[in-house]
């Protein structure tokens, strides 16, 4: 055997060694890899779920109403203020505004000019109308002079025939002249009367171009500028608006509530209530119902309630959202008055089921957080609930992804 041949039997094969370090190390990567994928899924859940903030609606849990005379709510209801009075004031002919006098917030009397609109046309109809009254007057005026004359002729006339000096004949014709004449002055006199009236039309027309308040409010928006055309009825395309401004009278402010109609039996007119606007939570203004509508809202399953309030106060305004409370009657001397109820009011869409257990979503910065509650009586839409303070704002169509700790935005 030669000394090569030797040396290579004396050589160690390193190959079956390789192949087992291969695989450990094929192994290691496929374990990586997993890991990396389950930490960008995870990374992914957390900004979909977790991180990426739900938007919600939001509401107050405010206390049960109660009142100085001792009655109780017997239903509480949510509305709008809402006024009875209220109108889109337009011009009555088609023009182009000159000059408009009104501004968001001001308060405006009944026939105060609000706004002018170009009146050449209408000025130059009128003018040409009193001339055609001047005209018709003044032929009134001829006709009455020739009737007179011919009435004097025929007078005439008739003193000369009973002494022979003049015929029948003239008298007759004297007579035909008075009667004819008389007749040309009546014609005349409605000529007069139809010319007058055509003055009055035109000093309507021109009256139109002055556009006034037809009752006192406040201005709550202007619609139109000067050089806009201006025209009862819409011309489409953008370029004709409809209207000046929108006037409310606010003395003729009321609620409006829905209330459902499972509970419509516990309303009745003049009923008493306390509203209490969502803007001053702390303001309770007395009042009392007007009347029930009388018809049902199918879709939503209420009736809809018109409340008067007893005080009228420039901090109302329409659209505001109001909570009402239906009061029952007070109760009579020396009875002593019911305890108020416990726990606060909530929406009833705001409740959960988590675990069996009855649950709100409690809002706190931009985290919402479950809070168990002890649910109890139906008030309307709302719900009274024990385990929350007055105050807390609570998510009031709690989303199903949405969990504890979830963030969340209000929506507007």
């Amino acid at each position: 055997m030669e000394k090569a041949d030797l040396l290579h039997q004396l050589r160690i094969d390193r190959s079956e060694e390789r192949a087992p370090a291969r695989g450990a190390r094929l192994a290691i990567g496929v374990v990586v890899a997993a890991l990396v994928l389950l930490a960008v899924a995870a990374g992914g859940w957390w900004y979909f779920v977790g991180g990426k903030a739900l938007e919600v609606e939001a509401a107050t849990a405010i206390a049960p109403a109660g009142n100085t005379s001792g009655s109780m709510a017997v239903l509480q209801a949510t509305g709008y203020v809402t006024a009875r009075r209220e109108a889109t004031v337009s011009a009555q002919i088609t023009g182009t505004l000159t000059k408009v006098m009104i501004e968001e917030g001001e308060k405006v009397e009944a026939g105060q000019v609000l706004a002018l609109l170009e009146d050449t046309a209408q000025k130059a109809a009128l003018a040409q109308a009193d001339a055609q009254l001047r005209a018709a007057e003044a032929q009134l005026v001829q006709f009455k002079s020739q009737l007179a004359q011919s009435r004097r002729d025929l007078k005439r006339a008739e003193d000369l025939v009973g002494r022979k000096l003049v015929s029948e004949q003239a008298v007759e014709t004297a007579r035909t002249q008075v009667e004819m004449q008389s007749a040309q002055l009546a014609s005349q006199e409605k000529q007069v009367d139809l010319a007058r009236a055509g003055v009055r039309g035109a000093q309507v027309q021109l009256d139109y171009c002055t556009i006034r308040a037809p009752f006192t409010g406040v201005i709550i928006a202007k619609a139109a500028q000067v050089g806009e055309i201006v025209s009862p009825f819409s011309a489409g395309g953008g370029f004709t608006r409809t209207g000046i401004g929108t006037i409310v009278d606010m003395d003729s402010l009321e609620i409006e509530v829905d209330v459902n109609e499972a509970y419509i039996n516990r309303v009745v007119a003049q009923q008493k209530i306390e509203a209490v606007l969502d803007a001053y939570p702390d303001w309770k203004i007395p009042g009392r119902v007007i009347a029930i509508i009388p018809t049902a809202d199918r879709s939503k399953a209420t009736v809809k309630v018109r409340v008067a309030m007893d005080q009228k106060d420039p901090r109302i305004v329409p659209d505001m959202g109001v909570r009402v409370s239906f009061l029952e009657e007070a109760p009579k001397a020396g009875a002593a008055a019911p305890p108020p109820p416990k726990g606060v009011l909530v929406p009833a869409t705001s409740l959960v089921e988590r675990d069996g257990k009855s649950a709100v979503f409690a809002i706190d910065g931009d985290k919402a957080r479950l809070r168990a509650v002890t649910p109890g009586q139906q008030m309307g839409d709302l719900r009274l609930v024990e385990g929350l303070a007055a105050g807390t704002r609570v998510v009031r169509a709690p989303p199903a992804e949405l969990g504890d700790g979830s963030r969340v935005t209000i929506k507007k």
